[in-house]
């Protein structure tokens, strides 16, 4: 794979904003565990090599327990792997990030809106369409993650 633009250098100021974004919701309250593992589930929704990657690198520096990694993909079936706030932001982030065939039903949004405050919820989803633009950036310009460079 050959990367097309590095976008971070083609349009600095982009970027920036993105990066303030992403400053935002580390800050947000939200667990970093709990936002580490939508980022890589809304990365592998969505196929991102380079997000995928980083990611799952950001998850293991918190010791998250490699079978919990493993099982991301089908946490529904992972039994106790997750707990009940994960579950219903992994649920969110996925429907979200589907959108266009979801439509984001009322059941999922009230399951979320039940676990999380609105400031929580909102800043969540701020996290969930952060990480679709970042990873439509990785794909369509051909990121190159850092396993693949090593």
């Amino acid at each position: 794979m050959t990367q097309r633009i590095n976008y971070s250098s083609a349009s600095p100021e982009g970027y920036k904003a993105f990066g303030n974004v992403y400053g935002y919701v580390q800050k947000s309250g939200l667990p970093t565990e709990l936002i580490d593992l939508v980022y890589l589930r809304v990365s592998q929704i969505n196929g991102c090599a380079f997000c995928i990657d980083m990611h799952s690198r950001d998850l293991r520096n918190l010791n998250v327990a490699a079978e919990k990694l493993a099982l991301l993909a089908v946490w529904r079936d992972a039994g106790d792997h997750f707990i009940p706030r994960e579950r219903t932001a992994l649920a969110w982030a996925e429907s979200v990030t589907q959108v266009a065939e979801t439509g984001v039903p009322e059941n999922v949004y009230a399951a979320a809106a039940a676990e999380f405050s609105d400031k929580e919820l909102t800043d969540l989803t701020y996290a969930i369409s952060l990480m679709n633009a970042f990873n439509r950036l990785g794909v369509a310009f051909r990121s190159k993650p850092a396993a693949a460079k090593a």
